[in-house]
């Protein structure tokens, strides 16, 4: 642990998660071991109940191990405090929905510059930001429209385009194309792996889809709590970059 770029980005060890208790107890996961190296694009798949979901919330920070840990760049993310978590969410986190989850009466620009807003940032850093990330995702000119007045394709990537505009260490992607046709379902997967390659980007999906999988670097199976497989994607012809990130601290969130 004393070089931290030899470090993997994210590390489970030993991770389980309990829900309920006596005779209604259910677990979740097994105690779950992955690595995840900076600059890797994977995709975590599994049928319903596998325990996908939950490894994606753990690894997001939006719940925490019942036991084991979880490594961010070497820090011990379940000893961390709840503000602190939200912080290192905020700072390194990027996170993509199958629904969108965008603000309906709200234009797309101003979706986009919400993390920045609770970030405290000022208008002008927020609007600079969006304005680019918009375009990095191939909204040039549709700043201004609401999700109403933008299909399926263009809602996702307004989503997306929220996702970065913090410059985020990991992406992650839940379901990213599920509500999507095939033909804009290969444009927002041709995106996101453009993200990783072109930017170094971690990506993180989940999706019951292979021909989704096909774009990622790895694809990790989930099976009743515990991982079934974890293999390198004979079919992705791109290599992983080799990201870097800031080494961070309790201290320093």
């Amino acid at each position: 642990m004393n070089n931290p770029d030899a470090m993997p980005l994210i590390r489970l060890l030993g991770v389980t998660k309990k829900y309920g208790t006596g005779q209604a107890e259910l677990l979740a996961l097994k105690g779950i071991d992955l690595d995840i190296n900076a600059g890797e694009f994977v995709a975590i798949m599994g049928p319903s109940g596998s325990g996908k979901s939950t490894a994606m919330n753990i690894l997001g920070c939006l719940d925490t191990p019942s036991s084991g840990q979880y490594l961010f760049h070497g820090t011990r993310v379940e000893a961390l405090s709840r503000d602190q978590r939200a912080r290192l969410r905020r700072r390194y986190l990027g996170f993509v929905f199958q629904g969108f989850n965008l603000l309906a009466r709200t234009s797309a620009q101003e979706n986009v510059e919400l993390p920045l807003l609770y970030r405290g940032e000022s208008s002008a850093v927020r609007r600079a930001a969006s304005v680019k990330a918009l375009q990095s995702v191939g909204l040039d000119g549709w700043e201004h429209h609401t999700p109403a007045e933008l299909s399926g394709g263009q809602q996702q990537r307004v989503a997306i385009a929220r996702a970065i505009v913090t410059e985020p260490a990991v992406l992650l992607a839940d379901e990213p194309t599920g509500n999507l046709d095939s033909q804009r379902s290969r444009e927002i997967m041709e995106l996101l792996r453009g993200l990783n390659t072109e930017h170094g980007i971690t990506v993180l999906m989940v999706t019951h889809e292979p021909d989704m999988a096909a774009y990622a670097h790895r694809i990790v199976r989930f099976v009743d709590g515990s991982i079934d497989s974890d293999e390198h994607n004979p079919q992705s012809n791109a290599a992983p970059l080799s990201g870097q990130v800031v080494p961070i601290t309790a201290e320093s969130l």
